[in-house]
């Protein structure tokens, strides 16, 4: 089993070679790429290192999977290329996510729906990933009418330039700048480019992509997605409609038995989710969870995950690991 990993100099690509080497990950080979300005260096795996080689150089060892994280342009560019010679892709950029001919992915949910046939796999937005995760169980049993959604992202969704930037301001020190303000000691309600409706990208992604991956136009999503100074983790305020009446004690228990979903939920201990907990652990915390008293069939949640793991790495190895699992590569 030969696997590439394609952006393994970034941030999330880091936290895939951690995992790798965590999961103990059934492969015999290794290929590290990312951009020319790299190749060459190397990068210390079990205790080896492994030299960074470029996209041409890895396409020609035609690796089984080839697990993306370096961007859409790249994605767009050279998943077809490493598809055309056999490889399959699990990509981690927006490039492919609501192609109509690609399956949007979170295994636990829809991992079902992979063959053989699909060359390249999308991996969902890290902000859909943990929403779904809480929504699907609870769409299956009560069937949702509409979602509100306000995030509490980190600065390490949008990279290491944003990281930078939080820990220079922090020490009073000038520095890049990956966000338009400041982002120490404040909140910017920008996540992404804004489009022409005046939502975001990312608004936009998870306005569409839970309809995909629960395979249900019927339902609809209306999302605020703000960048907040934190240094990992995302957290989600979300009020979901259903067409039919819950108990409480029943949507618990619902969330609770779903694998990958870690109830905390009890004010008497002031136990719930946050970003500090969650981070560097695989699992989407949900807790607050409440019934929406101003309308019926309404519930209110709090949802935290660490949006390097499950919100990317972890859920793209899940992918590649089933596909192991079931032969499909």
């Amino acid at each position: 089993m030969k696997i590439a990993v394609v952006g393994a100099t970034g941030m999330v690509g880091s936290v895939m070679l951690e995992l790798l080497e965590a999961r103990n990950f059934p492969m015999n080979e290794l290929l590290l790429v990312a951009s020319e300005k790299s190749i060459g260096k190397t990068l210390l795996f079990k205790e080896k290192e492994y030299p960074i080689i470029s996209m041409e150089d890895a396409i020609a060892k035609k690796p089984n999977i080839a697990i993306f994280s370096a961007g859409g342009s790249t994605s767009l560019e050279w998943a077809p290329k490493f598809s055309a010679v056999g490889t399959t892709v699990i990509d981690n950029s927006s490039a492919w996510r609501m192609d109509e001919t690609k399956k949007l992915i979170v295994p636990e949910i829809n991992a079902h729906l992979l063959t053989s046939e699909d060359k390249i796999i999308a991996n969902p937005n890290c902000s859909t990933i943990q929403l779904v995760m809480a929504l699907a169980p609870l769409h299956q049993k009560y069937k949702i009418k509409r979602v509100v959604v306000s995030t509490y992202q980190s600065v390490s969704g949008t990279g290491n330039k944003a990281v930078q930037q939080l820990e220079n301001e922090m020490k009073g020190e000038k520095g890049e700048m990956a966000y338009p303000y400041p982002i120490h000691k404040n909140a910017l309600p920008h996540c992404d480019v804004f489009e022409e409706n005046g939502y975001t990208k990312e608004e936009m992604k998870l306005a569409r992509e839970p309809q995909k991956i629960l395979d249900d136009r019927s339902f609809s999503v209306t999302a605020t997605a703000v960048r907040i100074p934190t240094a990992g983790g995302h957290s989600e305020s979300v009020n979901v409609e259903f067409k039919n009446d819950f108990d409480l004690t029943e949507v618990r228990r619902l969330l609770h038995e779903t694998p990958g979903i870690t109830v905390q939920d009890n004010p008497d201990t002031n136990t719930y989710p946050m970003p500090i907990y969650a981070h560097g652990k695989d699992d989407v915390f949900v807790g607050r969870i409440r019934r929406d008293e101003t309308q019926p069939n309404t519930l209110n949640m709090w949802i935290v995950s660490d949006n390097l793991r499950k919100g990317a790495a972890t859920n793209a190895i899940q992918i590649a690991e089933y596909l192991i699992d079931k032969k499909l590569v």
